[in-house]
């Protein structure tokens, strides 16, 4: 039996499905560069319109950083003990990757991402995100920030 021909056809198919596969993600990394730079968006993240005011999170407690210590969040900031995080403090009860911070339109939110020990925003525990006012308080663990806006 002679199979040189299927060999053919099915090196056809996966030439095809490789083919539409690259398709597939030529058009998703098109749609979020365009949704992306179409201004603010529905889902969270950070860089949004630009247009949110200027804000800090400012050391109230911590072991590892000084109290009064300030935080610029343009853009948005990562919090917990990895040097990858963009507020790097050790806690004992934080994450690598424990909370993050960031803007949307004029307002900024807070979303714990998955830690082990939850983050805390004025004494509740965040679930999803959460938004944040002037003067809240953002724990974790034994570390705590204040959220101040430029008004």
């Amino acid at each position: 039996m002679d199979f040189e021909p299927v060999s053919v056809a099915l090196k056809f198919a996966f030439l095809g499905l490789l083919y539409l596969f690259l398709l597939w993600i030529a058009f998703s990394a098109r749609r979020d560069l365009k949704r992306n730079s179409d201004g603010p968006s529905n889902e969270p993240g950070f860089g949004g319109s630009g247009s949110a005011p200027d804000a800090w999170l400012v050391v109230d407690a911590s072991r590892s950083l000084d109290p009064g210590s300030r935080f610029d969040l343009f853009g948005g900031a990562t919090l917990g003990r990895s040097a990858e995080a963009d507020i790097a403090f050790t806690d004992r009860y934080a994450s690598g990757l424990h909370a993050r911070v960031y803007p949307r339109g004029d307002r900024y939110f807070v979303e714990d991402m998955n830690s082990t020990n939850g983050t805390l925003l004025n004494g509740a525990e965040v679930i999803g995100e959460t938004e944040l006012a002037d003067g809240s308080v953002i724990a974790i663990g034994d570390t705590s920030f204040r959220f101040q806006v430029e008004r």
